[in-house]
């Protein structure tokens, strides 16, 4: 990995660049999907091609659609009923993983619903306005949610886990499960273990574009949802931004990001793990920002020689080549500026007082305190959802949660003499927009 010095480079335009070329708009397309592109549809089309004809089939044809984008993009051979995975797999599945994976799972998903029950929004007490009237907010959960699992390079149960159990402990009644199953049809064990734990009410063996919109539109054998959450691709990102609207969404996901502020005290061995722990994803922002840079140089030590160890070396390497980046900067005050622009998915406060450091944090998914808290123990088992914004979004989006699948409805009471107090406000803003009949609402109750 290259150091960039602030001294000699404009590290805030450079970090741009590397966000731009993570972003949405880079249009990120792995080789093998090209590939299945050209095989599917006899030419190199753009991913927003792709998603458009996908969604139009499939809400004209519905449960034929799927089965055949299924079998061209994933080479699966399904029947409409054979989309669902029986409860019984589960369960089975549930029984056949290995005892330590079933002890973990266990373990992370109370984590998970202790920490969603902590933060389940509390009802307020109703208040009383001027004029008398009551006014509320009432909490209800939606109804029938699709979480969207990936597949292809790994199999994801802390991603069911971290989806499904939010919706649990909303009170959502249908939990909608999405992810691509191997070319024999079937899913990782664990992945069913994951799902039966979590409280997953349907399974669906689909992935990618197909899935998106059957559960956005709905099909025979599939019936729409109120929302769609998870990580996917480039082409479930667009897809899912294509049916917005017709189902809600939690936010528009793209590669992982890690970003470090380390001090001098800063161990390189952790901060070089830790970036190599998002490298492996390959495509992935893996960020240093520190004011030392004979740290920083101890960093890129480290880096070489752990990579040997890695199982996914050559991706972690390609990656940190690709989209790595160390910054010495001016000082602590330049990285925390450089990383409220940045807005990375995970950032990680290396420093020797990050409860300091951490009311300056403006922008970002998830915040890692001291050298102890790495990244992937929010992957798995500490509790918030490890479905995080991505991209710079994390100025505007927030990451997923318990609040995600409930809805509020404004509660109004007035009697009376309420009414008889505002009622002349009522009248009055109403005339102003020349809208009579709003007016006549308020004051014909008080008319001989």
């Amino acid at each position: 990995m290259k150091i960039f010095r602030a001294t000699e480079t404009d590290l805030s335009t450079t970090l741009l660049g590397l966000s731009e070329r993570l972003g949405l708009g880079a249009g990120m397309v792995s080789e093998e999907s090209r590939r299945k592109t050209i095989q599917a549809f006899g030419a190199p089309l753009e991913p927003l091609e792709i998603v458009r004809k996908v969604l139009t089939d499939v809400k004209r044809d519905g449960d034929a659609a799927v089965a055949r984008y299924v079998a061209l993009l994933d080479r699966v051979t399904l029947e409409p009923g054979e989309f669902r995975v029986p409860q019984a797999q589960m369960d089975a599945a549930w029984q056949r993983v290995a005892p330590q994976v079933r002890q973990a799972l266990e373990r992370a998903a109370s984590n998970i619903e202790r920490f969603q029950k902590h933060i389940l929004p509390k009802p307020a007490a109703p208040l009383t306005n001027p004029e008398g009237g009551r006014v509320q907010v009432a909490y209800r959960p939606l109804e029938r949610v699709a979480v969207y699992v990936p597949g292809g390079q790994a199999s994801y149960p802390s991603t069911v886990l971290m989806t499904a159990i939010p919706a649990v402990v909303a009170g959502v009644r249908e939990i909608v499960m999405f992810t691509p199953c191997g070319p024999d049809g079937t899913l990782r064990t664990e992945t069913l273990a994951a799902a039966r734990l979590a409280g997953v009410t349907e399974l669906y063996r689909i992935g990618g574009v197909p899935a998106i919109a059957a559960a956005a539109y709905g099909t025979a054998t599939i019936r729409r949802v109120d929302k769609i959450v998870g990580p996917g691709n480039l082409f479930v990102t667009l897809a899912k931004r294509e049916v917005y609207g017709q189902a809600d969404l939690d936010m528009l996901a793209g590669p992982s990001e890690v970003l470090v502020i380390a001090d001098a005290k800063a161990e390189a061995r952790f901060i070089a793990a830790d970036l190599l722990s998002q490298a492996e994803h390959n495509p992935a922002a893996a960020v240093l920002l520190t004011p030392d840079e004979p740290l920083a140089r101890r960093v890129v030590e480290e880096l070489a020689r752990q990579l040997e160890t890695l199982s996914r070396a050559a991706a972690a390497r390609d990656c940190l080549e690709r989209y790595g980046f160390i910054g010495v900067t001016k000082d602590m005050d330049q990285a925390v500026a450089l990383a409220n622009q940045f807005a990375p998915e995970h950032l990680e406060l290396a420093v020797a007082e990050p409860e300091k450091l951490l009311p300056r944090i403006t922008s970002a998914g998830a915040v890692f305190l001291g050298q102890y808290t790495p990244e992937p123990v929010g992957d798995y088992v500490a509790g918030p959802s490890h479905v995080l914004p991505t991209g710079g979004t994390a100025r505007f989006f927030s990451g997923l949660s318990v609040n995600d699948f409930l809805r509020t409805m404004s509660v109004l009471s007035y009697d009376r003499a309420a009414l008889q107090k505002a009622a002349p406000d009522v009248d009055a803003l109403a005339r102003a927009e020349g809208l009579d009949a709003h007016a006549r609402s308020a004051t014909i109750r008080f008319e001989k």
